[in-house]
């Protein structure tokens, strides 16, 4: 038994392999998933995503999920411009993040006729990301950061951050020269 599944994970690898810019083995992708513009994903060695992936890439948007990185049930994320996944990540599930936002400049028509906002999103290296959390457009978690369960996150976040709340702020952040955490 043990082999007829590790043989169906095997094909599925190389299914991902041919359908997206970039897939490096071993990695995983739990079915059922949603890809829209794949060959401008790339998947690093070791990307664990569990089942109900939603990944979009919109117009000239790219996906980059660096190695080592686990991925939740039910993540959706849509990027327009370039948005990072760095190394060493943790992302439960029920998580989206996305680089684009919807304007609402003329209230005369409605909002899926304006033109989207796009601004680069970036998950720093070894972060850990809550369930049910929302990484907004144009957010830059630094390396090491912790965002709470439902939160909603949007800014710039220096590393060893706790991130927590809707919207967002600091809570905590790690000392590097007492090696310790200070409430903010």
């Amino acid at each position: 038994m043990h082999r007829i599944y590790k043989f169906i994970w095997t094909l599925r690898a190389i299914f991902w392999k041919l359908i997206f810019r970039r897939f490096d083995m071993p990695g995983y992708i739990g079915p059922p998933a949603f890809i829209y513009g794949a060959r401008r994903i790339s998947i690093g060695k070791r990307v664990r995503i569990f089942p109900g992936l939603r990944a979009e890439c919109h117009g000239s948007g790219e996906l980059i999920i660096h190695e080592n990185v686990s991925i939740g049930q039910n993540f959706h994320i849509i990027c327009s411009s370039e948005l990072h996944i760095e190394s060493g990540c943790l992302i439960s599930g029920d998580v989206f993040i996305t680089d684009t936002d919807h304007s609402y400049v003329d209230v005369e028509r409605p909002v899926f006729d304006q033109e989207n906002m796009v601004a680069s999103t970036k998950i720093g290296k070894n972060c850990f990301i809550g369930i049910g959390a929302r990484i907004q457009a144009g957010t830059i978690l630094g390396d090491g950061c912790i965002v709470g369960s439902n939160s909603v996150v949007r800014g710039v976040f220096a590393n060893h951050s706790v991130i927590a709340g809707a919207p967002a702020r600091i809570v905590k952040r790690y000392n590097l020269s007492s090696h310790e955490w200070e409430r903010c």
